[in-house]
């Protein structure tokens, strides 16, 4: 009941259709109970004593009560469609906007797949419901109250017969339905996991066609569209019960009333056009439990639709806004104090066989509890500063700068920005001043001056190629034949790694922001250009705080701060020269790229921090873990 309340919540502005659906469909109901008496009238009265009198004005009335029932059902028609209709389109646009509202961590607790499946399927299968308890629940039990009592009042004898199929029937769908409700409760998770293995593997194409693995991909989706097709069938295996026993309930009163019915008649206990509204009435009843047995196999489906997408709408920021917040941010200055920082647990629920495949590999790690990522950080930046950020695979560089515009919040100690506490900003204006270029570079799909444009939403075409010249991206724009309004496909696919970083890299640019964070987003491009963007971002944003997160140490060593992180813990903060004199994983870091004359190998980092810390013991795990840490300077030219 909680959750049909939390979905009725977003019926909105349809209600009123919502209302006056039922009440449409109980009026057509009311026309059609009243033509089996009018029926017996036109057969005892008129056929039988051949007065046409009788028969033309109960064929006129009839006519009308059809015309009528007609009128009334097309109404119930056109309103429960708009109410249904109006009623999804809520759904969908009240889980989108709840979303938009989602941290990280929020995020986390849901997969994209999940969420695409609650916002398409589910929101279907709680429209298609909705349309039949609005329509065909009002209808059958009004169609079967009324029916019976009509029933009662020509003759209780027969009416009896009616009642005991009622009370056989509905306990048989009964019965069935709830065995049903099992298997429909299990398909939708399955449903989930069969489009996460089709997102993941249409997203990595590229990378299924290079290693020869559309096999094995076919392989994974036929087992998961398996499971789909084994729980539905089990599911299906149930209802086909219900078509039988429905078919011979039916026949069964029809043979049995007439039966009876004719015996009464012979002893002059009922009319022969009594019998033939009897037998109208049965059907009425009968057929009305057919449609209540469609509606309950609907709601059995949809209850489990229901329950997930109540969870989306009833998810709530877990960063919640401060009361008084503060609006501007004064520079670009950052501190960490004393920050710690652990992921939260996922959880799992033990009814989802799904996750449940999952739950004991993670049984252990959740009993635990969150582990730190980030672990007593003490760091002050100056505005304006360039900070470089280097560290091995799983030293939580991105977790670090992820903290700054609070796309996470610190679950110990304190971070600001500007001097103010991140927690007591807009978190709008603090993210609109400090810039992320991700990891992860996304485009969309429309033309580069939009994409540009989600920087700023106001930004000329003047404002595009300045930023765009900062960041290197016009030596490629100019020589498209569309320029700035060339296409950008799908996820950027038609553009190069490193050029989908410079794009990116130019549209935060745009933001004007107080802090730029740039997350490796010069890893896909050469050495030269890297070096243009930075000396770029010295001559044109001497007042931006930025910070990079770099493998090369070209990238950073003219930083005025580089911050050596090591298993989420800062193990050295300086210049180069002092790091090289100070710290001796960075200096191993640099002997290592200088003799190499490339990137370093993030597996040698991992043993070089192993063996200055003395924690050998991590060293095997790390290893797994950075395998393939190698960067490739010319990438940008091999992905083009």
């Amino acid at each position: 009941m909680k959750t049909v309340r939390i979905l009725l919540q977003h019926v909105g502005e349809f209600k009123r259709d919502a209302i006056l659906t039922p009440i449409w469909m109980i009026g057509e109901v009311a026309c059609e109970m009243i033509i089996p008496l009018l029926m017996a009238t036109l057969i005892d009265q008129g056929v039988e004593k051949g007065d046409m009198g009788v028969i033309s004005r109960t064929a006129g009335l009839m006519v009308l009560m059809a015309l009528c029932g007609l009128t009334v059902g097309c109404l119930g028609s056109v309103f429960g469609s708009r109410a249904a209709t109006g009623f999804a389109k809520n759904l969908r646009q009240d889980q989108y906007d709840n979303i938009q509202t989602f941290s990280f961590s929020n995020i986390d607790r849901f997969s994209t797949p999940s969420l695409v499946t609650r916002l398409t399927t589910d929101v279907m299968n709680i429209q298609n419901a909705f349309m039949m308890i609005l329509r065909m629940v009002p209808r059958a039990f009004s169609s079967l109250i009324i029916a019976m009592c009509m029933a009662f009042v020509v003759s209780g004898t027969m009416a009896l017969i009616y009642l005991g199929a009622v009370v056989v029937l509905g306990t048989i769908l009964g019965i069935l339905m709830n065995i049903a409700a099992k298997y429909f409760r299990q398909a939708f998770p399955e449903y989930d996991a069969m489009n996460e293995s089709v997102e993941e593997n249409v997203t990595a194409m590229r990378a299924v066609k290079a290693f020869a693995r559309e096999p094995m991909q076919i392989r994974v989706f036929k087992a998961t569209s398996k499971r789909i097709y084994d729980i539905f069938l089990k599911a299906e295996l149930v209802l086909a019960a219900v078509d039988p026993i429905i078919q011979t309930t039916v026949w069964g009163c029809l043979l049995l009333i007439s039966w009876v019915g004719s015996h009464l008649i012979v002893q002059n206990q009922l009319t022969t056009g009594d019998l033939t509204s009897l037998l109208m009435y049965c059907m009425n009843i009968l057929m009305s439990l057919v449609m209540l047995s469609m509606t309950i196999v609907m709601i059995t489906m949809s209850s489990a639709s229901a329950r997930r997408i109540a969870e989306v709408l009833t998810e709530t920021d877990d960063m919640p806004a401060s009361t008084h917040p503060v609006k501007e941010v004064r520079d670009g200055s950052i501190e960490f104090r004393r920050v710690d920082f652990a992921y939260p647990a996922v959880k799992l629920s033990e009814n989802d066989p799904a996750a449940k495949r999952r739950i004991e590999a993670t049984r252990q790690l959740i009993a635990k509890g969150p582990e730190n990522v980030l672990t007593d950080i003490n760091l002050t930046i100056p505005s304006g500063a360039v900070v470089g950020v280097i560290g091995g695979t799983g030293s939580s560089k991105t977790t670090l700068v992820n903290l700054i515009p609070r796309l996470y919040d610190v679950t110990g100690g304190t971070l600001t920005v500007g001097g103010v506490d991140v927690r007591d900003y807009d978190r709008d204006a603090l993210r609109d001043k400090v810039a992320v270029v991700l990891q992860n570079n996304v485009l969309f799909s429309g033309t580069i001056l939009s994409n540009m444009r989600w920087g700023n939403l106001d930004a000329t075409v003047d404002d595009c190629r300045r930023v765009c010249a900062i960041a290197c991206a016009d030596e490629f724009i100019n020589k498209l034949p569309d320029g700035y309004e060339s296409k950008v496909e799908q996820g950027g696919q038609n553009f190069s790694g490193g050029q989908k970083q410079r794009l990116c890299i130019a549209r935060a640019l745009l933001k004007d922001p107080k802090v730029l964070i740039l997350d490796d987003s010069t890893s896909a491009v050469d050495t030269g250009t890297d070096a243009r963007i930075r000396h770029a971002f010295a001559s044109q944003m001497p007042d931006v705080t930025k910070i990079i997160i770099a493998q090369r140490i070209s990238s950073v060593q003219d930083a005025d701060m580089i911050v050596v992180l090591d298993d989420g813990r800062i193990s050295g903060v300086g210049t180069h020269d002092e790091l090289m004199r100070t710290n001796d994983i960075y200096r191993s870091i640099v002997e290592l790229q200088t003799q190499g004359g490339g990137d370093f190998d993030e597996e040698q980092f991992a043993q070089l921090s192993s063996e200055v810390t003395g924690a050998a013991n991590d060293t095997n795990a790390t290893n797994d873990d950075m395998q393939n840490g190698v960067r490739n300077d010319d990438e940008d030219k091999e992905e083009r």
